[in-house]
């Protein structure tokens, strides 16, 4: 008689979105170890089912089917894996394989089953982590899937939209899945230097080949932070015009990474122009960062209304942060709500000694200081962008840029 012990064993119904790994394994510190890689991966919910004895399919008396199988063979691999070919293709998850296998057999048997990756012992985390992330990526495309977009934009000069952009994109990245942190500054970017990368590629050479890539090309241009979190932006002693980029090649970059990434943060210039207008337009959330000072709240409040009454995006969509905020400054929150047309804003400390330190050395808040309370807004920005979903009204921005730039 089967004898199955789950672990963490399958919810009863998908109550919650994200994609399900199950990892399934006959031997219980292979299961330990899979698992405390696994559940490092953004954007899925790991369950481990243990085996004890009896039936040899992994899949066997599930009552809901998991979106990808991590199975660890054992010396009955041969009876594991041909039990899955038992299984109708359209019924088999996309599935990894590691463990004991007969390198010739064992590898055909596995690919027969359906396996896209082969790992062997003792299995890498950053190879685990990888071939995770490369089937997710399929799953997304094949599916139509698209990630949410993020645009941040200061109202002013030094406002602090690119400390919240970098750090919006490490937090959703430990939270919410892989993320692009994408900098259209074309001339001053700095998100590389927040986070302290070497970008080998711009996204100039992007922009100019996006007709021929894909996500695997989109990917391997971006420098990598962590595994989650990828960064595009221009390089040192590289100029480029925002006339230089054509609106199609954006519009193209931004649906390659939407169907990519589970989220695309945009850092963009302090500017309305082709460029930011066509992100602005397609964003699912805009940030504005202001603080509080006279010549900063006239610019927000003219900034709104391009985007509310000319740009037409919606006022759900759009959130006002106020940076470095102090409650005994003369402009208050009451004054910047009025001035804005917002009810509800977010605000962020001064904390100018932990942001410098962050900053210098090219560590996001998340881990520089877990706890400080610029840290905790912080967090609290990326929970409130986890639990909710905003649209952004398409069409809008083509039918007011020939208006303000007469194409």
């Amino acid at each position: 008689m089967l004898k199955l012990r789950e672990v963490s064993a399958l919810p009863s119904a998908p109550a919650e979105q994200g994609l399900h790994l199950l990892i399934s394994s006959r031997d219980t510190e292979a299961l330990q170890h899979l698992h405390g890689i696994c559940r490092r991966a953004p954007g899925m919910h790991v369950n481990t089912r243990l085996v004890s004895n009896g039936h040899t399919d992994p899949l066997y008396g599930l009552d809901h089917k998991p979106d990808f199988l991590l199975l660890r063979v054992s010396h009955l691999w041969r009876e594991e894996l041909a039990a899955l070919l038992q299984h109708p293709i359209q019924d088999r998850p996309p599935l990894l394989v590691c463990g004991p296998l007969d390198e010739r057999e064992g590898i055909r048997l596995a690919m027969q089953a359906g396996a896209r990756d082969f790992l062997p012992e003792p299995v890498a985390a950053e190879e685990l982590l990888a071939a995770l992330g490369r089937m997710l990526m399929e799953t997304r495309s094949s599916s139509g899937a698209t990630g949410k977009l993020v645009a941040v934009m200061n109202a002013k000069g030094g406002s602090g939209a690119t400390l919240l952009a970098c750090n919006l994109a490490h937090q959703l990245s430990a939270k919410g899945g892989r993320t692009l942190l994408l900098d259209l500054d074309l001339q001053f970017g700095s998100v590389a230097h927040y986070l302290d990368v070497q970008p080998s590629h711009s996204h100039v050479e992007v922009l100019q080949q996006i007709e021929e890539m894909d996500s695997v090309a989109l990917r391997g241009f971006c420098s990598h932070f962590s595994p989650s979190l990828h960064v595009l932006g221009g390089r040192e002693n590289e100029l480029c015009l925002p006339q230089d980029v054509h609106i199609e090649n954006l519009e193209a970059l931004l649906q390659l990474a939407r169907s990519t990434y589970d989220w695309v943060v945009v850092d963009l210039p302090r500017q309305i122009d082709h460029l930011t207008g066509i992100t602005l337009e397609q964003a699912d959330r805009v940030y504005i960062v202001v603080q509080q000072s006279l010549s900063h709240l006239k610019d927000a409040s003219r900034l709104a209304r391009i985007l509310r009454d000319e740009l037409g995006v919606r006022g759900e969509n759009l959130q006002v942060v106020v940076n470095r905020y102090n409650k005994a400054a003369p402009v208050t929150l009451r004054d910047i709500a009025t001035a804005l047309r917002c009810n509800e804003l977010q605000q962020v400390p001064n904390d100018f000694a932990v942001v410098s330190q962050s900053q210098n050395t090219g560590v996001p808040l998340d881990l520089h200081a877990p706890r400080a309370p610029i840290t905790l807004a912080m967090q609290a920005l990326s929970k409130d962008l986890l639990g909710q979903q905003a649209g952004a009204e398409p069409g809008v921005f083509k039918r007011a840029f020939s208006r303000f730039f007469g194409e």
